[in-house]
Formats: C-alpha cells, structure tokens, sequence
C-alpha cells in the first residue's frame, strides 16, 4: 500500500480543502489502482483535544462525498484524533465547483443574504442563490430573519 500524508496545521479550511482536493485528485490520476493508495491527513486534534476544526470540517466533508472515497478517524487507527485516513475511489469535484463549501464556511457565524452576496459576487447572484439553496436542503444552512433581514448560519 503506498501512503501520501498531507499535513494542514497553520492552514484554513478554505486552504485545507482546496490542498487536500488536489493531492486527492493528482493522487487518483496518477495511481492505476486506487484501492492501493492511502492518504494520510494530518489535521490536529485541536486545542481541546476533541478534534479541532479542520477535523471536524474535513471528516464532514468526506462524510459528504462518501461515494467518491472512504475514511478511517486516526482514533481508529492508533488512537490518533488529529489525523484522518484517506481511501480513494474516484475524482473529487475540482475545488471552482465548491462555492457552497465557500458560503457554508463564511457562514460559520449568522450572515444577511446581502453580506453573502457581496463577499461572493465575482461568482454572481444566480450562483450564489443556487448554492444557499443546495445548502438549505441539505440542512447545512439555516435560515432565519433578524429586524427583517434574511439570515443565514451554518449548521
């Protein structure tokens, strides 16, 4: 079994994502078999010790393409909370296509439609709408009002 470890301490989640995206897709391409790759995802425990926010964010994510990969929690492993392992199966969608994980992030505290809109314009309002819409649906997106404003928070 071959390994790649990629290690996300002092990153973002919008940098953690977007790196480990890429070795995951470069990884997939270049590999024959994918059932004959790991990757290693160091994220950090947190912290608390609870598993910090990028694990938290990419377990989350794996959870939500489970079709495209598998993952074991490094407590599974070796007890080790501030790592994840990667299994691939196939191509992950290219990180352009992720504006909703952009907004599901940015929304992490509660946000009006209009502050959404402006730090997301260069993707424009069909776009942006769409994807607040995906996210509500799934239930990663909740909505409320304040002083008449649509408000929308992370869930």
């Amino acid at each position: 079994m071959e390994l790649y470890e990629l290690d996300l301490h002092g990153r973002t989640w919008r940098e953690s994502l977007e790196e480990f995206i890429a070795l995951y897709n470069d990884t997939v391409d270049r590999v024959s078999d994918p059932n004959s790759v790991q990757i290693r995802v160091i994220h950090g425990y947190g912290s608390t010790g609870d598993g910090g926010v990028l694990g938290d964010r990419l377990r989350g994510f794996c959870q939500r393409f489970d079709n495209y990969l598998e993952f074991t929690p490094g407590e599974q492993i070796d007890g080790n909370k501030g790592c994840t392992v990667v299994n691939p199966l196939k191509r992950l969608p290219d990180t352009s296509d992720l504006l909703a994980e952009q907004i599901w992030d940015y929304c992490a505290r509660a946000r009006p439609r209009t502050k959404i809109a402006g730090k997301f314009r260069r993707h424009g309002q069909p776009s942006i709408m769409q994807a607040i819409r995906a996210l509500e649906k799934q239930g990663r997106l909740r909505k409320s009002s304040k002083k008449g404003l649509a408000m929308y928070q992370a869930h």
